[in-house]
């Protein structure tokens, strides 16, 4: 497991990633929120009322922070997160 700090203009952000068997899970934490790859799901992080968005496609942090965002629960989008925006966008909506 890697844990990187990755530093964006509203705050500090902490990425995660888990090497599976052939792709990485990747994670973006923020202080309200957090931007997810596509093997997790959002319907979880929306029924456990987490504020969270998805992108897919990504293999590093940085991917993560360039793709589009595809899908984002009702938590993230009342911080303002909409699908369309850039990952890097969504996070900072998430401080």
């Amino acid at each position: 497991m890697l844990i990187e700090q990755i530093p964006l203009k509203n705050g500090c952000a902490l990425g995660l990633r888990f090497e599976m068997q052939k792709y990485s899970l990747l994670v973006i934490r923020a202080e309200k929120g957090f931007l997810m790859c596509g093997y997790l799901n959002v319907s979880a992080a929306e029924a456990l009322g987490d504020a969270a968005a998805k992108v897919k496609g990504v293999q590093s942090f940085e991917d993560m922070l360039e793709a589009t965002v595809v899908e984002a629960t009702k938590f993230a989008r009342d911080l303002g997160v909409e699908a369309g925006m850039a990952g890097r966008e969504a996070l900072e909506k998430m401080f």
